[in-house]
């Protein structure tokens, strides 16, 4: 039986309190810390694995990145003590600087992939795109029913939305590259969309209403996000009472190049991950299935996720 007396002994020393205080915000690499914290990499990985030995924080394999966050099934009082120790130094000189690297360190993982995704804009139809299959498509839009409005998050130039737009009463783009937004719009004036609306935002925050659409739609987007638990979460949140989640995404794989080719964070998701993060969410009648698998290597296979608001 854990005692107390052991976690305050953990949450004594300060550079193990410091990465608390930063994984209490974000999941993070063992870089990622180096470059908030500016410590070396042996150091930061001996504290993280006396963290992980005492189970307050647990590791996430990606690829060949781990990523490291605070363990979520705590017990109260532990979670407690953390937050309380964390909270008592939050007005000290380092944990302020540590929270400014680290909004850096953020502002730099959006960055890659706004910069990814402006340098392609205009050329997605032409450019190879990892997931991307009518054959899985064909299987999303089953899931669509004619006269709702829908949320495109990570729609980039919203090829799958001027499909949906001919049909819907109303389709929101959202996307966080101004230019993806800008080629949109000009894509929907030039079909004549008026029911084709581009927003620019983030997938984590969307730019909408509570309860404002039908059909939260997020293709090939969740492997771009920060926090993709998040992201369905928010999908969650602009829904309506019976409406529903529909996710087309990457099922996990090894191909590490893409977080270098596609500006990728994740290197896709297992069924297990996506059920469980819906669930979480509290979406019902959740189903995950794999609806594609590419012929040529690296043979990445496409995930359809549904999930039903009640």
């Amino acid at each position: 039986m854990k005692l107390a007396w052991d976690t305050l002994k953990i949450l004594a020393e300060p550079t193990r309190l410091r990465i608390l205080g930063l994984l209490s915000q974000e999941e993070l690499s063992v870089a990622e810390l180096q470059e908030a914290l500016n410590m070396s990499q042996s150091r930061i990985s001996s504290q993280l694995a006396i963290l992980r030995q005492s189970e307050l924080v647990v590791d996430r394999r990606d690829g060949k990145k781990n990523f490291y966050s605070i363990k979520t099934s705590l017990e109260q009082w532990e979670a407690e003590l953390i937050a309380a120790a964390i909270n008592s130094v939050s007005g000290s000189p380092e944990l302020i600087e540590d929270n400014e690297n680290l909004e850096r360190v953020i502002q730099k993982r959006r960055k890659i992939a706004e910069e990814y995704f402006n340098l392609i804009a205009g050329r997605l139809g032409k450019n190879y795109c990892p997931g991307r299959s009518w054959e899985g498509i064909g299987h999303m839009l089953l899931h669509l029913v004619p006269k709702v409005v829908v949320a495109d998050l990570g729609a980039g130039e919203g090829m799958i939305s001027q499909l949906i737009a001919r049909q819907a009463e109303q389709v929101y783009c959202i996307d966080n590259s101004p230019r993806m937004v800008e080629v949109g719009k000009e894509l929907a004036e030039k079909n004549q969309l008026e029911n084709l609306q581009y927003l620019l935002g983030d997938i984590e925050a969307v730019p909408l209403d509570d309860a404002s659409v039908d059909i939260a739609l997020l293709s090939q987007a969740l492997h771009h996000a920060n926090r993709p638990e998040k992201a369905i979460e928010e999908a969650y949140r602009i829904t309506k009472l019976g409406g529903r989640v529909v996710i087309l995404d990457l099922k996990e794989h090894t191909f590490e190049k893409a977080r270098e080719l596609y500006a990728d964070n994740w290197l896709g998701f297992s069924e297990k991950k996506l059920h469980s993060w819906l669930k979480g969410a509290s979406f019902e009648n959740v189903a995950v299935s794999v609806v594609s698998k590419e012929s040529g290597e690296p043979g990445f296979e496409t995930l359809l996720a549904t999930g039903i608001k009640r």
